[in-house]
């Protein structure tokens, strides 16, 4: 099972869009092609916390590149 990824901040922005013009969470998820639960935790999040996303936790993992072996 692969790592989840976090959804960029236009995504929650247009989840609380459609939740905004009284769509239903069945149609959002149809329409944006997200999970039923994440589509829910957004609309959860935004109404408990009024902010579609939040500062990430911790620090982020560093990303180089890998060399890999030299073989002489």
């Amino acid at each position: 099972m692969g790592r989840s990824q976090e959804l960029r901040e236009f995504k929650h922005g247009t989840v609380i869009g459609c939740h905004l013009c009284n769509k239903s969470i069945h149609e959002i998820f149809l329409l944006l092609n997200i999970q039923q639960s994440t589509v829910n935790g957004i609309i959860t999040k935004w109404k408990q916390l009024g902010t579609a996303t939040q500062p990430q936790r911790g620090r982020p993992r560093q990303m180089t590149e890998w060399v890999g072996f030299q073989f002489q």
